[in-house]
């Protein structure tokens, strides 16, 4: 018979036991790991769209680079003209694309890298960086995570 007088409404036995609250200290670990894993998943998702927006704005820079060839290959050798492009072309209309579209103003340290031109006179590469900020982790990469973005667009003259 136990003749121990219960405190608030609970056995002596029960008030002693080393194991009681550690269910407390589960529910904050897991917790805490959700958190941790909601902050890097909308980290990783914010690189994702940033970089999107970037491969966006690259498109639309080599298509307007693309269109905005010469003719050439009208010479006496050749029968049919061509669209040629010239990288200084290629690069300077890049240039104009972003500045007339805000892109400077979107995107963190944009710059349109060296590799930027045509390689075969007929096609235009576009190479964009920038560099993306996540939310949440912001504090652990204060220079941000840099990003690139290539697109490749080719001019032809069909009949």
């Amino acid at each position: 018979m136990n003749l121990e007088a219960p405190v608030n409404g609970e056995p002596l036995a029960e008030q002693d036991d080393p194991e009681r609250g550690q269910t407390m200290v589960l529910i904050i670990g897991f917790t805490l790991v959700a958190l941790l894993l909601a902050s890097v998943v909308a980290a990783v998702s914010a690189v994702y769209i940033e970089h999107k927006k970037l491969l966006s704005m690259a498109d639309g820079a080599s298509v307007a680079a693309a269109d905005s060839y010469t003719l050439g290959g009208t010479s006496e050798g050749s029968s049919r003209p061509a669209a040629v492009l010239t990288s200084e072309r290629v690069r300077s209309v890049t240039e104009s694309y972003l500045s007339r579209n805000n892109a400077y103003g979107r995107f963190d340290r944009l710059a349109v890298a060296g590799a930027t031109g045509s390689r075969d006179s007929s096609s235009a590469d576009v190479i964009l960086t920038a560099v993306a900020h996540p939310p949440i982790v912001s504090f652990l990469l204060p220079d941000g995570i840099p990003i690139e973005a290539r697109s490749t667009a080719r001019s032809r003259l069909t009949r």
